[in-house]
C-alpha cells in the first residue's frame, strides 16, 4: 500500500516555492510511472505541470492539485524547519503541509492502490501543477490547454485543496466566488495648498468615488452563495509634502463576487461611477482590471452526491456544499467539466508552523478511495 503520509512528507521535503519545482514534481512523475499510469509533462513558461493517466477508456475521473507553496517567511520563527516534515504529537510540520502537498499524496495514494486492487473500467488522470500559488496563468491553464491539444479530457474532476474550516469532512465546495481587482488613479493638477484655485486636487475625487463604490449593495446573495463584497485594499497619494497638492492619487480595490455578476459588467460599472465622478471634479480618472476568476457553481446532483456520501460514509460528518473562500484552479476546470474540491482541515495554510493531523492525512486517502469505487461502480 502506498502510505500518504510518508508520500506527503516526502513532497515536504522539496522546496517547492513558486515557482521552483523543488523536485515534487519529478519525485511523483517517477512514482505514477513506476505504478503504470502513461506520465507526460505540460510544462510551460518555465514551470513544471505533469499530467498522468492510467486507462484508455471512459469515463475519465480527474484529481487536480499543486505541488508548489508559497514563501516560509523567516525558518527561525518555525517550531521545526519549514521543509524538515517533521512529525510531532501526530502531527505533520512543513511548508506545503495543509496547502496542498497532503491533498496531492491522498489522491496519488488512493489512485495508486486503487488500480492496483481494483483495475476500473475507465481511467483515472492526475493534473498537478507547480504554478498555483503564484500568477498561474502556465499551471492548470497550461494542462489543460496540453490536454485539448493531446485529446485528453475529465468527465468529472476533484481538487484537493483544503476545503474544512474546522473538521475533515465538514466542507464540499462545489463553486467560488469569481475575483475582480480594480486599480484607480485620479489626475489632477499639481499646486501649492495656499492657492487651491490655481491646482485641481484629485484625492477628493478619489475619496468620492470610493465612497460610491464602497456605500454601492451589489446584491443580496443567490441560492448558492452570499451577498457580493468590495473592499478598499489600498489608497496611495505618495506626498510628503503638506503644503503641495498632489497630480495623482491611487486606489485598488478588490470585489468577490457571486453569480448574480460577471467580471465584464463590474468592471463597466466602475468605468462609469469613475467617469460620473471626474465629470464633477473636472479631472480625469483611469481604471485598470484584473479578473482573477469568474464565480462558478457546479449545481448539487448525482456528482456532489457522490462525494458528500464518500466524504459522510469515512468521516462521519454530513459535509456543508460551499462556495466560499477565495479563487483555486478550479476555475480553470469548471469550464472544461464538473468540478468539486475536497481535501482536508486549512486553518494552518501559509502561516509559520504550518501542519496537518496525520491520522487526517491517512483518512483523506479513504475518502478519495471510496469516491473512486463508487465512480467506477455507478
Amino acid at each position: 500500500m502506498t502510505d500518504p503520509v510518508e508520500l506527503t512528507a516526502a513532497l515536504v521535503r522539496c522546496p517547492s516555492v513558486t515557482p521552483e519545482e523543488g523536485g515534487a514534481i519529478r519525485l511523483l512523475e517517477a512514482l505514477l510511472a513506476g505504478a503504470g499510469f502513461v506520465t507526460r509533462r505540460a510544462d510551460r513558461g518555465g514551470i513544471a505541470n505533469l499530467h498522468a493517466r492510467w486507462g484508455s477508456a471512459g469515463p475519465v475521473f480527474g484529481f487536480n492539485g499543486h505541488t508548489d507553496v508559497v514563501p516560509t517567511g523567516d525558518p527561525a520563527a518555525w517550531r521545526h524547519p519549514p521543509f524538515a516534515a517533521a512529525v510531532e504529537n501526530g502531527r505533520l510540520y512543513g511548508r506545503g503541509a495543509a496547502d496542498m502537498k497532503s491533498g496531492v499524496a491522498a489522491f496519488a495514494a488512493a489512485a495508486i492502490d486503487f488500480v492496483a486492487a481494483t483495475p476500473p473500467a475507465g481511467s483515472i488522470a492526475l493534473a498537478i501543477t507547480g504554478d498555483e500559488e503564484g500568477e498561474s496563468v502556465d499551471g492548470t491553464p497550461a494542462i489543460l490547454d496540453w490536454m485539448a491539444a493531446n485529446g485528453e479530457r475529465f468527465d468529472h474532476c476533484l481538487v484537493g485543496e483544503p476545503t474544512c474550516p474546522e473538521r475533515l469532512g465538514d466542507t464540499i465546495k462545489i463553486g467560488r466566488r469569481g475575483s475582480l481587482t480594480a486599480w484607480l488613479t485620479a489626475y489632477g493638477k499639481q499646486g501649492h495648498s495656499a492657492y487651491p484655485e490655481r491646482a485641481k486636487n484629485p484625492i477628493p475625487a478619489l475619496v468620492r468615488l470610493l465612497d460610491r463604490l464602497a456605500s454601492h449593495r451589489l446584491d443580496k446573495g443567490t441560492r448558492h452563495f452570499g451577498p457580493s463584497t468590495l473592499a478598499i485594499t489600498t489608497v496611495d497619494v505618495g506626498n510628503p509634502a503638506t503644503n503641495v497638492i498632489p497630480a495623482e492619487a491611487r486606489a485598488a480595490v478588490n470585489i468577490r463576487f457571486n453569480d448574480a455578476h460577471s467580471g465584464a459588467a463590474l468592471s463597466a460599472w466602475i468605468e462609469e461611477e469613475a467617469d460620473r465622478v471626474a465629470a464633477e471634479f473636472g479631472i480625469g480618472i483611469a481604471a485598470r482590471f484584473q479578473i482573477s476568476g469568474e464565480s462558478f457553481l457546479t449545481a448539487p446532483g448525482p456528482f456532489t452526491d457522490l462525494v458528500a456520501r464518500a466524504v459522510a460514509a469515512e468521516t462521519g460528518v454530513t459535509p456543508e456544499l460551499s462556495t466560499t473562500g477565495g479563487t483555486s484552479d478550479a476555475r480553470y476546470i469548471q469550464a472544461h467539466c464538473p468540478v468539486v474540491e475536497f481535501g482536508l482541515v486549512g486553518t494552518t495554510m501559509h502561516q509559520v508552523d504550518e501542519h496537518v493531523a496525520v491520522a487526517d492525512i491517512q483518512a483523506l486517502k479513504a475518502v478519495y478511495t471510496r469516491i473512486l469505487s463508487d465512480y467506477f461502480a455507478a
